[in-house]
């Protein structure tokens, strides 16, 4: 009887101690939870690609004359009008990168910018006794850029190397004659333009650029190499484009709960 009574008075003493426990402050430290990361700030720092197309309003302004003696034969200016469109990449630093740039929101852009397109921009006019037809097949930039940002929206100047392949084709309108010849021309390209970010990482642009791809001298096997033409080709085009700029710098990790 003794026995069950002391078992019985361990049990209760036992219960009592575990509740009393329970209610003891915890001295374990609460959760650590680490801040969020910060919101992305918009920058025009970054590599970026994409497309553009557009319209070229083109002119070949063209003079013959005889080679023997270099007199004029007859001079023209032709329209050479057509769609224009391709690629490009680049890679703009702002300041906006920086913390005052950030902070103000306004900065200056400096990049660089290559493209290369496609155009159907071709013309066709007679100079003289001969019928001739021009052509833009390809053309290609190398450029800086340099612009003032206000926030998304980008306004800047751009200029740099240009080149062409440009092809003309010469029909003596006696005999029927009929040859072609093609050039690679390096000029120069200057314009500007707007562009604004929609997102942080994709942009829609408008510009204008007039290029100069100088002159050249052909001597058409068609009209018995007795004339040559000489060419001074420039263009000027509008285009739209989009771009999409890959981010900087790696996003931050997710944020983590340490427990101690």
């Amino acid at each position: 009887m003794i026995n069950k009574i002391l078992l019985s008075t361990v049990a209760v003493v036992a219960l009592a101690g575990t509740a009393f426990a329970a209610d003891l402050p915890s001295r374990r430290a609460p959760p650590v939870y680490a801040p969020p990361p910060p919101i992305p700030v918009f920058t025009w720092t970054g590599v970026y690609v994409g497309g553009q197309v557009g319209y070229a309003f083109n002119r070949d302004s063209s003079f013959a004359s005889a080679t023997g003696t270099g007199a004029g034969l007859a001079s023209t200016s032709a329209k050479e009008n057509g769609i224009i469109g391709g690629a490009h990449i680049g890679y703009n630093f702002s300041t906006q990168s920086l913390p005052l740039g950030g902070f103000l929101g306004a900065g200056g852009v400096f990049g660089v910018e290559g493209d290369v397109d496609g155009t159907s921009a071709k013309g066709n006019y007679g100079l003289g006794g001969i019928a001739v037809s021009t052509r833009d097949n390809i053309q290609g930039s190398i450029r800086g850029r340099l612009g003032f940002a206000v926030d998304r929206t980008l306004f800047y100047a751009t200029g740099g190397a240009a080149f062409g392949g440009l092809q003309s084709n010469y029909i003596n309108t006696i005999t029927g004659a009929n040859s072609s010849l093609s050039h690679t021309r390096v000029g120069y390209t200057v314009g500007g333009g707007v562009e604004y970010a929609i997102t942080n990482n994709w942009s829609l642009r408008a510009e204008y650029r007039y290029t100069d791809f100088g002159h050249y001298t052909d001597v058409p096997a068609s009209l018995g190499g007795g004339v040559a033409v000489r060419h001074h080709e420039t263009d000027n085009r509008v285009q739209a484009g989009f771009s999409y700029k890959f981010d900087t710098f790696a996003p931050l990790a997710t944020p983590v709960v340490a427990r101690y």
